[in-house]
């Protein structure tokens, strides 16, 4: 709990700030109108949103199935990884599960067992989305850090890499580069890529795990170690070259270039202790939005800003049609404390520009409730702006907020689903036993007759007994004696009339036969 409150506090100065209201409705001497704001969206794991690649194919472990030591235990090689069984796998997916307490869960490499060559490994994390950082990035290692590595990023959706820091317990032989700390940095090299031997040398894998991409530490040459001068790292980030860009990325790679030694040279005649293993990556960030959006939202496997200021795009980064009056510009942290919005503008709007996306002419302005909203949304739109789709419709991902064809029917099928509605991906609630986007399909072990119904046979899990035969799913045809669902039970369980005649026929057949057997017997020891 503890530990959950000092994360928290860790993070607070971060996740408030100002930049976080886009706009609102004022009444002037020239009446009601939009007051713009420059806006961000909070601070938020990004991992929760993240695809990942490991590279080269193969590398992870357990196929074929490995053995593996620990530098604790060198010659006691008794852990195993096998990809083909649960307990034993370590596939990527472990480095962003949430973790029981006390039990870690981790991706794992293979062991060096080809030396001489080297043991590489890469970790691309990718969001298909620009996001700027907010707070370190902490990856955390089983079985030791590695002894070189480095970390990379794209912003172009990997198209492109450049290096972001370098680790080893030697920079100047693994590198070429002096060792330095970022606390050392000054206001005019906050954003200078470095070496650092900080995370690499070995001080036992119980000790210390953690890497880091010092994200704090930077801000911090400019907010004060407790970043309460948050003032001061805004105007800082608007002015300062790149300074910005330093802390924005779409993609990061993490290059595993040597794992731990265990504080020794390599050990050729045990190379099963010399591998990779991350349990957690941490990135802490927000949508990058240009300061045109304080939400951002996950939609079709991707984070969509949701553009104030008459923007649009996937970052905020261009003019709506029809609000292209002037040139589309990012939004500015100056002048503190509310910045510049530099909102696009169209000519001639009504009531301040207010937004209908296209989809009304008509506003009216609600004095008790002190807002404007659109009237007679159309294009199958609703919504005080007609940004949201009416019932029995969903957001047409391709297309934009002021697209005439930005709402599309869902079209849930009338037998198979719950009503005519459907979620944001077109997806409608299905009955019990229906399948599919539109519910027009059935699930395993039911059948379709106007409607899902289940299967009340099938020959493989539900099998007709007794000799019956199972007709189109549907029924059991049962041979002469038997009756029920399955052909499971008996005549004789019901029909005792029928029951009691057989057993009849068959006692008086049977004291036929004892008693010729009898008279037979006797006349054999007569004779």
């Amino acid at each position: 709990m503890l530990h959950l409150v000092a994360f928290l506090l860790h993070c607070l100065p971060l996740a408030m700030g100002h930049y976080d209201i886009c706009k609102s409705w004022v009444t002037t001497d020239d009446g009601p109108s939009w007051e713009f704001y420059a806006c961000q969206p909070k601070a938020m794991r990004m991992k929760d949103y993240v695809t990942v690649r490991v590279d080269p194919p193969g590398v992870t472990c357990g196929d074929p199935p490995e053995r593996f030591c620990t530098h604790e235990n060198p010659y006691l090689c008794s852990d195993e990884c096998d990809a083909s069984t649960p307990d034993l796998a370590h596939p990527p997916k472990l480095m962003f599960d949430k973790e029981d307490e006390g039990l870690a869960t981790y991706w794992q490499s293979m062991t060096w067992s080809r030396y001489p060559e080297p043991l590489l490994a890469n970790i691309t994390l990718s969001w298909n989305k620009s996001i700027e950082l907010t707070d370190d990035i902490v990856v955390t290692f089983e079985y030791g850090r590695p002894t070189i590595m480095m970390l990379e990023k794209s912003l172009d959706n990997g198209r492109t890499w450049h290096p972001y820091q370098y680790y080893a317990d030697d920079c100047m032989e693994a590198f070429g580069m002096p060792a330095r700390r970022v606390r050392d940095l000054s206001t005019t090299s906050a954003n200078r890529i470095i070496c650092t031997e900080e995370y690499s040398r070995w001080a036992g894998s119980k000790k210390e795990k953690n890497v880091r991409l010092e994200v704090r530490d930077r801000f911090a040459i400019f907010a004060g170690q407790d970043l309460r001068n948050m003032d001061n790292l805004y105007t800082r980030l608007e002015s300062a070259k790149g300074l910005k860009d330093f802390f924005t990325m779409t993609d990061l790679r993490m290059r595993l270039l040597r794992p731990a030694l265990g504080g020794t040279y390599v050990q050729r005649e045990n190379l099963y202790k010399y591998f990779y293993a991350v349990s957690n990556i941490e990135v802490t960030g927000r949508c990058k939005c240009n300061l045109h959006a304080n939400l951002c939202s996950f939609k079709e496997g991707s984070l969509q800003c949701e553009c104030e200021h008459n923007t649009t795009g996937q970052d905020c980064g261009k003019c709506k049609k029809n609000f292209r009056t002037r040139s589309w510009r990012a939004g500015s942290y100056l002048p503190l404390p509310n910045g510049s919005p530099n909102a696009c503008a169209a000519a001639g709007s009504v009531f301040g520009n207010c937004e209908c996306y296209g989809h009304s002419n008509r506003c009216s302005y609600i004095d008790f409730l002190n807002v404007v909203t659109c009237v007679s949304c159309k294009h199958n739109t609703r919504g005080q702006h007609c940004q949201h789709c009416r019932l029995g419709f969903y957001r047409n991902g391709s297309a934009e907020l002021d697209d005439e064809n930005v709402c599309i029917e869902c079209n849930c099928n009338q037998i198979g689903s719950l009503h005519d509605r459907c979620n944001e991906t077109g997806y409608c609630e299905c009955r019990e036993g229906a399948s599919g986007p539109k519910c027009d399909d059935c699930l395993p072990n039911y059948y379709w007759r106007q409607g899902c119904f289940p299967n009340v046979c099938d020959e493989e899990l539900l099998i007709c007994q007794n000799g019956g035969t199972c007709y189109q799913n549907q029924r059991c045809i049962c041979p002469a004696g038997y009756k029920g669902v399955l052909c499971e039970q008996s005549k004789c369980d019901s029909d005792n009339k029928a029951c009691n005649s057989a057993s009849s026929t068959y006692l008086s057949l049977t004291l036929f036969l004892i008693s010729a057997l009898i008279l037979q017997l006797r006349r054999l020891l007569d004779f």
